[in-house]
């Protein structure tokens, strides 16, 4: 027995955010000097690394889990369910609601019993609980649900992954262009044929990589210090990322007993376009394998990073037939991976 996905859904918000958007910013180091550069050279240099052209931000109405709720509802219907048969909503954020013109989460009570409510589910043992994981906080959304629905006390479950990084942004840090909201969900539920989850593996480097990605002061030394925006250390993320994630793809492929070649697809998680590239590139160089043409959706260069939100707005998309170059079909392998915060990276080879 596993799980398998039998609804998606996503949200992407209406506020189309170019790079010329930020061609005002005063953009300073981490010293709070001046960069040299002038703001056309630094979104062109952005751009060339990351693949952004824009991104997408909510309104400044929606929250968080104004956003996973939309996402929650698409899925549902698209399942084809009535969300009273739920046993388990798990909602993956890492910020919490976040009001616009604030930078104070908002997380009691959870986002999960706040969808839960909104989509007024009268089920007490449907339970809603959130998982805070890094960028890689849906997938192992997925992966709890799975190891609920083999242990045989849930049989199906909603499992989404929402954000709004724009609200937790230093406008004077340039890593602030990458953020993006957004949302995405999946239903699941128990599949006692040969589609499904078929393997999966998750892990925290902790001892050296804890803060690579963090919560610090603005690069601006006049702004409060006790406000705290998200702060990265891009070189050596990226650095991590093309070692670590490539070996833990290639651990979760092996004990799904699928081998290279019966991949369809990859879908990684939206952080940085040639981090992305570099990462799948080693992964078949695992396996002395060249990469295959067309084996890598993305959509970074519209929607930008929204950390949790990425995956699963991508696979709707492709589902739904919103990806031109892209499709998948029944009985195709696909490899699902991700890394963030923690750092944490996680995977799992699923089957249509």
């Amino acid at each position: 027995m596993t799980s398998k996905i039998i609804g998606v859904g996503n949200y992407i918000p209406s506020e189309t955010i170019t790079n010329l958007f930020f061609d005002q910013h005063i953009f300073l180091n981490s010293e709070g000097d001046l960069l040299k550069e002038n703001n056309a050279s630094i979104t062109n240099k952005l751009q060339k690394i990351t693949g952004i052209v824009e991104r997408r931000y909510a309104t400044s109405e929606q929250v968080t889990s104004d956003l996973g709720l939309i996402a929650a509802q698409t899925a549902i219907e698209n399942a084809g369910i009535d969300p009273e048969t739920l046993d388990y909503i798990i909602f993956a954020h890492n910020f919490g609601d976040v009001k616009f013109g604030t930078v104070q989460s908002d997380t009691v009570p959870s986002l999960a019993a706040r969808v839960k409510h909104l989509l007024k589910i009268k089920n007490n043992f449907c339970v809603a609980y959130d998982v805070l994981f890094g960028c890689p906080g849906w997938i192992e959304g997925v992966i709890q649900a799975n190891a609920f629905i083999r242990s045989g006390i849930a049989k199906r479950c909603l499992v989404i992954g929402a954000e709004t990084l724009s609200r937790v942004v230093d406008i004077h840090d340039r890593d602030s262009m990458i953020y993006a909201d957004g949302a995405g969900a999946v239903v699941v539920e128990t599949s006692n044929d040969e589609s499904g989850i078929q393997s999966h593996l998750s892990a925290s480097y902790t001892y050296k990589e804890k803060d690579y990605l963090y919560f610090g002061k603005s690069y601006n030394n006049e702004s409060c210090p006790d406000t705290k925006y998200i702060k990265m250390d891009g070189r050596k993320i990226y650095e991590f990322a093309l070692i670590h994630v490539p070996e833990a793809m290639k651990q979760c492929l092996d004990n799904s007993g699928y081998s290279i070649d019966q991949l369809s697809k990859i879908i990684i998680h939206q952080a940085n376009e040639k981090m992305d590239e570099a990462i799948v590139e080693r992964f078949y160089q695992l396996y002395n394998t060249p990469l295959p043409p067309n084996i890598m959706p993305m959509v970074i260069d519209k929607l930008g990073n929204s950390s949790v939100a990425t995956i699963p707005t991508l696979l709707a998309m492709i589902l739904k037939g919103e990806m031109e170059a892209h499709s998948i079909k029944k009985d195709d392998i696909v490899l699902f991976a991700s890394v963030g915060a923690g750092m944490n990276i996680n995977a799992f080879v699923y089957k249509f």
